[in-house]
């Protein structure tokens, strides 16, 4: 198993050209996933299956960046997040 792992959430926007939620309690998260591929896939189960939505709009997060990389705080050390 891969440790990349990526989580697939969407809902339905404000504006379809934006990327501002009408609801953040009523986002749908579709689960966490082990690679992209398996995210890619079900993002697109996600997305085709409100197509008929231009509101409805399907994301993929990838959450290994937010876990797995070291920033930089102001004071120039290393933290990992």
């Amino acid at each position: 198993m891969s440790d990349k792992l990526h989580l697939v959430f969407g809902g339905e926007l404000e504006s379809p050209t934006g990327v501002k939620f009408r609801d953040t309690d009523a986002i749908d998260i579709v689960g966490i996933f082990p690679s992209y591929e398996a995210a890619y896939n079900a993002w697109k189960a996600a997305a085709q299956g409100s197509v008929d939505d231009a509101h409805m709009r399907y994301f993929i997060a990838h959450l290994h960046r937010l876990i797995g990389e070291k920033r930089e705080t102001a004071e120039g050390d290393a933290l990992s997040q």
